[in-house]
């Protein structure tokens, strides 16, 4: 159980808001594999929000069954977050969250996202606005990096200030703004955030992100910061059970059963089923074309699969190549294709990328 201010989570993993991955239906297969923790929408421009522009309705769709979730804003103009972050409360988010740690330069360049790390003042002062707009409905939460480059490691001192101006959550990704995604998280670096979030409050969390790409990833970083949980960002893209076995591996020092190839297909499936859902033919037809790559790491050889999906034209062309699929492996469909255990050893030995990984696993 965690404790983000009135809000309760049954798990202390969470679904980071990935930038043009985690959309509604996404969310939803990712709470279909069992996973009933807190989860972001993509970052959203307030201007957006309040104009309700076709982009932003889709980025904040949401729905009964996507509960608890949070709805992250981007900008440093108090009037236009608070106004923004009223209107996300009205419409179904559980907190908000002040993204303080994008590293894009369309954000960056007004001084939004990780930018906010080098105006200290400004930043605490945009916080205690919106904590005083709708922090007695929802909890406020912030996202920061370590800094927005290695001269300037400015989230152990900020962090601090937002914990002790009503900030109720501090996720922490452990890499400065300048470094994007390059190298490694920094671990000792999440640490010295997490201890000066709990010195200046022990009832607020702070949460440990990047690099968590097995459930092991994640109790290590546990392990070694001492983070009140963890978000999960890139990696679960291809495998929305990551999160689900994650917080069962936190939970019971072992992990689940792991999925088949067939389960794990299954939830591709319900990932094209909930974009027909939500979104018009072509575009789900395009998405789930771009998915198939990213599923890939965690299927196994399925060179033919993917051949088949990206030369897809309808849904029916869809189902038909993984039936297909799926016959010509016999027995092999209901075996795990690539266990967390597999994974977790090509990065331990070799530091592999993420990309690099699924062409390491698949050989296909």
């Amino acid at each position: 159980m965690l404790r983000i201010g009135s809000l309760s989570l049954p798990t202390p993993v969470m679904l980071a808001p990935v930038a043009g991955h985690c959309d509604l239906p996404f969310r939803l297969v990712v709470r279909g594999c069992g996973f009933m923790g807190l989860a972001f929408t993509d970052l959203l421009c307030p201007h957006g929000v309040l104009k309700q522009n076709r982009q932003t309705q889709y980025l904040m769709a949401t729905c009964e069954a996507d509960r608890p979730l949070g709805m992250q804003l981007y900008g440093r103009e108090p009037d236009l977050m608070c106004e923004a972050a009223r209107w996300a409360v009205d419409h179904g988010a559980d907190t908000i969250d002040i993204n303080m740690g994008c590293p894009v330069d369309k954000v960056t360049k007004t001084f939004a996202g990780s930018k906010m790390l080098c105006i200290p003042d400004e930043t605490v002062r945009l916080a205690e606005r919106l904590i005083a707009t709708v922090g007695d409905r929802v909890p406020v939460t912030a996202k920061l990096r370590l800094g927005y480059d290695s001269e300037e490691l400015t989230a152990p001192a900020l962090a601090r200030r937002l914990v002790e101006a009503g900030i109720r959550c501090i996720t922490i990704h452990g890499r400065t703004a300048a470094l994007r995604f390059k190298g490694s998280v920094d671990l000792p670096g999440i640490a010295r955030v997490v201890e000066s979030v709990h010195e200046a409050d022990p009832s607020v969390p702070c949460i440990g992100n990047g690099d968590i790409r097995t459930p092991f990833d994640a109790q290590r970083m546990i392990d070694a910061t001492g983070c009140d949980g963890v978000m999960i960002a890139r990696a679960c893209l291809g495998a929305p059970w990551l999160l689900c076995d994650t917080a069962y591996y936190i939970q019971h020092g072992q992990l689940p059963d792991e999925l088949t190839l067939r389960q794990r297909l299954g939830c591709l499936r319900q990932q094209f089923r909930h974009l027909l859902a939500h979104r018009e033919t072509r575009f789900a037809v395009n998405r789930i074309r771009q998915k198939i790559g990213i599923y890939s790491a965690h299927l196994g050889p399925c060179k033919s699969l993917r051949e088949d999906v990206i030369a897809m034209n309808t849904p029916a062309d869809f189902d038909a190549a993984v039936d297909r699929f799926l016959d010509n492996m016999g027995d092999a469909a209901d075996r795990v294709p690539v266990t967390w255990a597999q994974r977790d050893a090509i990065f331990c030995r070799e530091g592999r990328s993420l990309d690099a990984l699924a062409t390491a696993v698949t050989r296909c």
